[in-house]
């Protein structure tokens, strides 16, 4: 079987998803080996062609927006499908800046000289093969390949079948990009067909699969981690919570909480629910309520909420849980920090928390009890992004306490393996005259 071949988007070695990654499989031994340098010539080839290519990337795109708004899709569905100009050559950018990152392959997380001379070291390695299920987001598509290649692994794309004209043209064009360096070309394909059934298989390709990252909605997310024979990493749902402290500045406040919920309500770094401390809710609440509904966004709240603007939605217990993707917001009023960590512990998706405050012991407190993967002080929660905390693109964000925690970036997409250097080190004996192991190792 070649490393190298037809830089189509669609499976090359067979009509099956096994067949597929079996030819993943094979790619991701060659592509774990590659310098620094040969990766990063690959993904700079990859940034390239995206631009170059661009007419045929966004014809695609108009293809998928135009079915989707012909199917009835919700704005939040279209807000992620499209792409532009600007947003392309974003993805771009992306690519690059996950070319300039360290290389995390090789590196040395621990190292050890034991009592009994012997080298112990940890470093990363490649993962090997991932399969990345997605819902239509089609910058997720050229971010995963990125973040795989330059952390070594081999990428099987599963994107969502409203976004398959972009997603395919897409892969079609990193794997032309990739046919002129020294990344095997099949190290990044889309996984065939359309069907539940392939997404099964892929679920169930033990032995080919080494891990599954699934990235949309809480159903998507759940299907995946209940059906899956091969180990997955979840990435999470959305509910974050912007908690207004009685220590806050309510200006500051206010401008986290619209940037949070309003910027771009369909990401699931997006602010969910609202909680004000009654010590600052006089003074907070009528000025946010009314800049939230000049915002076009519909409150939905508790009774002490309400009282402070008739347009608010009364809440119910679905609401508290809610990940809305919409221009809803949950909110409540609560009588301390405790309070409302409580709130969060019960209603919260694990994802991020913020809290607005001047208060060094309130902060302390709520960062201390709050347990999510990303929690914020005086941050809005959509700076939770790899990009935005500088560790390149992410493929999401896990809420998962195992492997990775936060968001997936280049170092979470790695394994450790154990190197032990020694000088005929027999376990329950000395260790043999000096001159075979390390002497050896040496090359003298």
């Amino acid at each position: 079987m070649s490393e190298k071949t037809a830089p189509t988007g669609e499976e090359t070695t067979g009509n099956g998803v096994l067949e597929t990654a079996a030819a993943a499989k094979q790619a991701a031994v060659p592509l774990a080996t590659l310098s620094s340098a040969e990766k990063d010539a690959a993904l700079e080839a990859i940034a390239g062609a995206l631009l170059a290519r661009s007419g045929d990337i966004l014809e695609a795109n108009r293809q998928d927006v135009e079915a989707a708004l012909a199917a009835g899709k919700s704005e939040s569905v279209l807000d992620r499908l499209r792409m532009d100009e600007a947003g392309l050559a974003g993805v771009a950018a992306a690519v690059r800046q996950v070319a300039a990152l360290p290389d995390p392959i090789g590196e040395t997380t621990h190292s050890a000289v034991l009592p009994n001379g012997l080298d112990m070291r940890r470093i990363r390695v490649p993962l090997g093969v991932i399969g990345f299920i997605y819902e239509g987001r089609p910058n997720a598509t050229a971010d995963a390949a990125a973040l795989c290649l330059k952390s070594g692994n081999a990428v099987l794309l599963r994107g969502s079948s409203v976004a398959r004209a972009t997603d395919s043209a897409l892969i079609a064009v990193i794997r032309g990009a990739l046919a002129g360096t020294a990344v095997p070309v099949d190290a990044v394909q889309r996984v065939p067909g359309d069907s539940r059934a392939s997404v099964r298989e892929l679920m169930t390709a033990r032995g080919l699969v080494d891990l599954l990252i699934p990235r949309g909605g809480a159903d998507l997310i759940r299907t995946v981690a209940e059906g899956a024979t091969v180990p997955v990493l979840e990435t999470g749902i959305g509910n974050c919570h912007v908690y207004v402290d009685e220590d806050a500045d309510p200006r500051m406040a206010l401008s986290v909480l619209l940037n949070a919920k309003a910027q771009r309500p369909s990401t699931c770094n997006a602010a969910e629910s609202l909680l004000v401390h009654a010590g600052i809710a006089d003074t907070f609440l009528p000025d946010a309520l009314a800049a939230l509904r000049e915002a076009g966004i519909t409150v939905h709240g508790d009774a002490r909420v309400a009282a402070y603007d008739r347009a608010v939605v009364p809440a119910t217990e679905e609401d508290w849980g809610a990940e809305y993707l919409s221009l809803d917001l949950s909110a409540a009023v609560v009588d301390s920090v405790d309070d409302a960590v409580a709130h969060i512990r019960r209603y919260g998706s694990g994802h991020t928390e913020s809290i607005i405050t001047r208060s060094r012991a309130a902060a302390q407190r709520f960062t201390s009890l709050v347990d999510s993967a990303v929690v914020a002080v005086n941050v809005s929660t959509r700076y939770v992004d790899g990009g935005e905390m500088g560790l390149g693109a992410e493929v999401g964000i896990s809420t998962q306490k195992v492997h990775a925690r936060g968001p997936i970036a280049l170092a979470e997409l790695t394994t450790a393996k154990y190197v032990l250097t020694g000088d005929g080190h027999i376990r329950g004996a000395t260790p043999a005259p000096p001159g075979l192991g390390c002497d050896a190792l040496s090359g003298g």
